[in-house]
C-alpha cells in the first residue's frame, strides 16, 4: 500500500467511501483530481463514526499524511514570537500570531471551536475550522470523539451534551498537531453580557489548564466564537488576550509558547493592537 501514488491512493479513498456510504455508492465520480478531492471530503464530512477495515484506514492515513506535506507543515521554529516585531508586551517571548490553516501547525495542540454535540462539522465542505480539522486528521478523530461523547453520557445520560468553555483532548492523527483540544465556546444571539464574556475567558483559562495538566508546551488557539457563534471579534481579541496574559503570569513555568491563529486580516489586526 505504501508504494500507492497520491492520486491512486485518492482513487481508492473515493471508491471506498462512496461504498461505505451506501446512500451516494452510486455517485458518479468526477474526472479531475479537484473533484475527486472535494467528493472524499464532503464523503468523510457526511459520515458518521463506525467501523471501517485497516486498510482503508492505512491508505487514508497515507493520503492525509501526503496532503498535509503539500499544504505546508509549519513547526514551532517557523513562527517568530511577539518580541521578535519589539512588543513590550510582559509574556511576548511567549507569545505568538501567526495567520493561516491551523491545520498547518506541527504544535503539541491545536485549539477546535467545536459544538456540544463534539463530533464535528457534517456539513460536507463547510470552511468552518471544526469541519477543516475533522478533514485533514481523518475519520479516526470524529470515532475517539463520540468515544469520550459516550463515556460521558454513561455518566451524566443520554441527553448530555458539552456544556461552554469545558475543553477535551483527543489525538491529532494524520495532523501535524500532537493533540486537538476541543471547546464549546459561547454562543452571542443578542446583546453582549458578561456572563459570555466570562465564558470566552473560561475557554481560554479552562484549555491552558488542561495543557497544564498534561505536558503541553505549545498551544495554538483560533478564534474562539468568533464565527458562525458571533462574538464580536475585536472584544474577542481582548478577552483572549487579557485571560491567557493573566495565566502565563501565575504560570511562569507553564506552557512556554501560546500562538494567537487568526484567519482574517481583520482579527490579525486586533490581536497586533493588544500584542504591540
Amino acid at each position: 500500500m505504501s508504494e500507492m501514488t497520491q492520486n491512486e491512493r485518492l482513487d481508492y479513498l473515493v471508491e471506498a467511501f462512496k461504498k461505505d456510504s451506501v446512500t451516494y455508492s452510486d455517485l458518479k465520480t468526477p474526472d479531475d483530481v479537484a473533484g475527486k478531492r472535494q467528493l472524499l471530503r464532503s464523503l468523510m464530512n457526511i459520515r458518521m463514526p463506525k467501523p471501517i477495515s485497516s486498510k482503508v484506514l492505512t491508505i487514508q492515513d497515507e493520503y492525509l499524511k501526503e496532503r498535509n506535506r503539500e499544504n505546508g507543515i509549519v513547526l514551532l521554529d517557523d513562527i517568530p514570537t511577539v518580541a521578535a516585531s519589539n512588543s513590550s508586551h510582559i509574556h511576548a517571548e511567549r507569545l505568538s500570531i501567526w495567520q493561516g490553516d491551523i491545520t498547518r501547525l506541527a504544535v503539541d495542540a491545536i485549539v477546535n471551536a467545536a459544538n456540544s454535540q463534539m463530533l464535528g462539522c457534517f456539513v460536507p465542505m463547510h470552511t468552518c475550522i471544526d469541519n477543516c480539522i475533522h478533514t485533514y486528521a481523518g475519520i479516526q478523530l470524529r470515532a475517539e470523539c463520540e468515544r469520550q461523547m459516550n463515556m460521558l453520557r454513561l455518566r451524566y445520560g443520554n441527553d448530555y451534551e458539552q456544556p461552554t468553555a469545558i475543553p477535551i483532548m483527543t489525538d491529532g492523527y494524520n495532523l501535524p498537531a500532537k493533540k486537538v483540544i476541543h471547546i464549546v465556546g459561547p454562543i452571542v444571539s443578542g446583546t453582549l453580557t458578561e456572563d459570555l464574556e466570562q465564558d470566552l475567558a473560561h475557554c481560554y483559562q479552562n484549555t491552558l489548564d488542561l495543557c497544564l495538566e498534561n505536558g503541553i508546551r505549545s498551544v495554538a488557539f483560533c478564534c474562539i466564537s468568533t464565527g458562525v457563534f458571533r462574538f464580536p471579534n475585536q472584544r474577542a481579541a481582548r478577552i483572549a488576550v487579557t485571560t491567557v496574559t493573566d495565566w502565563l503570569t501565575a504560570h511562569p513555568e507553564g506552557v512556554g509558547r501560546v500562538i494567537f491563529n487568526v484567519f482574517k486580516d481583520e482579527d490579525k489586526e486586533y490581536y497586533e493592537q493588544e500584542l504591540y
